[in-house]
């Protein structure tokens, strides 16, 4: 964990979470992705120490909806998958 996650501390959940929340999650989770460095896994996007705030905030979201890790798969592989 990075310095300022330590100050910041994690995004505060959404009260319920709706099918908007479960798009912006699975956004968060694709575009903050881990990526390997020579000092660790950091973000892709923002090179903080993986999982970042945001990567953090998007799984959260989606095990508080209910989906399985292989759910999550599914979703970040059709958010990656090149557009016809």
């Amino acid at each position: 964990m990075d310095s300022i996650d330590a100050i910041l501390g994690d995004l505060p959940l959404p009260p319920y979470v709706t099918a908007e929340d479960v798009g912006f999650a699975i956004r968060a989770v694709t575009v903050h992705a881990a990526e390997q460095w020579p000092d660790g896994q950091r973000c892709r996007n923002d090179r903080a120490a993986h999982p970042c705030r945001l990567h953090r905030w998007g799984r959260r979201v989606l095990d508080q909806r209910g989906l399985t890790d292989r759910q999550v798969q599914l979703l970040v592989a059709e958010q990656t998958a090149p557009r016809p």
